[in-house]
């Protein structure tokens, strides 16, 4: 239990920033897994600009590491290049 305003106000800070931080994970994760599902290259280009925008605010706001967001991106683009047209 919280013994000071400050540690109660933590608290709430703490738990609204878990909450946001879980949904633009969970976010996060769906759109890639659809990315994935595609099977033709331009649908697969139509969604890929909204998901390195979402990586790269991820990698700024300190959500996910830049480096992991860069790797991603590059495993994306290389399926992208894979795929049939």
């Amino acid at each position: 239990m919280a013994n000071h305003k400050s540690a109660e106000k933590r608290i709430r800070q703490n738990s609204k920033r878990r909450l946001a931080n879980r949904y633009f994970g969970k976010t996060t994760r769906n759109l890639i897994r659809d990315f994935r599902a595609a099977d033709k290259q331009a649908d697969a280009q139509k969604a890929l600009p909204k998901v390195v925008s979402l990586l790269d605010k991820l990698a700024k706001r300190g959500n996910i590491h830049k480096n992991k967001a860069s790797n991603l991106k590059s495993k994306l683009m290389r399926r992208i290049a894979g795929l049939k047209k």
